[in-house]
């Protein structure tokens, strides 16, 4: 069986190597790739995107500009903004961005080649709505940058939560230190109403129809346990890759020494958290298992609970809420993974990447 899939991320370091996993899938049809704004704005996310994917040879993956602003942002500036593929605006001066994580450019000390992917004249957020509407009930969405292109699909397709096959989200910090400011990690704090907006979609798509299958949310008290180290990569870099697979393997080897140098400086010793591709290998892991429950994801402990982002709190704008003791008297709207067997997930990971892409 062929998994459809729609990917939407903000490369970023660990999103290089969540591509890169993805890649190596020879039984998933990637429908569509949004370049959102996030780690770097969203010029720089779309040549990394098409360079990572040139670097590897992948040609004929479509890759969809994300708008330029986060939502709040973007609805402030919208009597003057141009519609479509935006990737520019002068105004986006000020916004915040991971450079300190991830580099300059967002690729760490990764040297990328000029980019051949064609960029689609198709916006992220329509994209996301052709996507689903030509496979309903089939594409599994995945979102592990900001929400800001899903919430816009959103305005475009009130109806996407019962279009997809189901949904899953790298970001939140459920009762946990942030990663970003004190309590709040950094793809939900980058557009906080993004979240929201797709979270209460799907909160109400699932009072029509109760059997829409919750989203998953991979927050980082989990995904911080998927801890990268050097040691590991020389063992991925040790195999037999052909000549264009190694040298993915070894920018993203560069790119990778940034993250760690990072880390260390962060007081976090010398290894990279990587949150993305646990994502997207948990979202295909489930997917390829017909007989898998819901509440069942592979390598992971999770629960299900309301949650909800605080949009307007001075010290914790960008929070994710879950009610544990149900006060809200509202039902779940989410999947969130509690733990992972990093480990189990890693040794995965690390065989998947030295094996490389299916030939043939």
């Amino acid at each position: 069986m062929t998994l459809l899939l729609f990917l939407d991320c903000d490369p970023g370091i660990d999103d290089a190597i969540a591509l890169a996993y993805l890649l190596c899938q020879d039984d998933v049809d990637v429908v569509g790739i949004a370049a959102s704004g996030g780690n770097v704005p969203t010029a720089q996310v779309v040549e990394n995107t098409r360079r990572w994917l040139t670097l590897a040879g992948a040609d004929d993956l479509p890759v969809h500009a994300g708008h330029a602003l986060p939502l709040a942002r973007r609805r402030s500036a919208a009597a003057q903004m141009p519609s479509g593929p935006v990737v520019g605006e002068p105004d986006t001066v000020d916004i915040e961005y991971a450079d300190l994580t991830h580099g300059q450019t967002g690729a760490g000390y990764a040297t990328l080649p000029e980019p051949t992917v064609p960029l689609s004249p198709t916006s992220a957020a329509q994209a996301w709505v052709d996507a689903a509407r030509a496979h309903p009930g089939e594409l599994i969405g995945i979102v592990i940058g900001p929400s800001t292109n899903l919430a816009l699909a959103l305005e475009i397709e009130p109806r996407l939560p019962h279009l997809l096959r189901r949904l899953f989200i790298m970001g939140g910090a459920f009762n946990y230190r942030g990663n970003t400011h004190p309590t709040t990690e950094w793809n939900v704090t980058f557009d906080p109403e993004s979240t929201a907006a797709v979270l209460a979609a799907f909160d109400r798509a699932r009072h029509e129809h109760p059997d829409i299958a919750l989203p998953v949310i991979a927050p980082i008290e989990a995904t911080e346990a998927v801890a990268m180290t050097p040691e590991r990569w020389a063992a991925i870099l040790s195999g037999d890759a052909d000549d264009r697979w190694h040298t993915v393997l070894r920018e993203l080897g560069a790119a990778l020494r940034f993250y760690f140098e990072f880390h260390e400086w962060d007081g976090l010793g010398y290894l990279a958290h990587i949150h993305d591709p646990f994502v997207v290998a948990c979202a295909l892991a489930w997917a390829r298992d017909p007989d898998r429950s819901e509440s069942t994801l592979p390598w992971s402990q999770t629960a299900t609970a309301p949650v909800d982002v605080e949009l307007t709190g001075t010290l914790t704008r960008g929070e994710t809420v879950a009610d544990w003791l149900g006060r809200w008297g509202r039902e779940p709207n989410a999947e969130i993974i509690r733990s992972i067997d990093a480990e189990l997930f890693l040794d995965h990971l690390g065989a998947t990447l030295k094996k490389g892409p299916h030939h043939g």
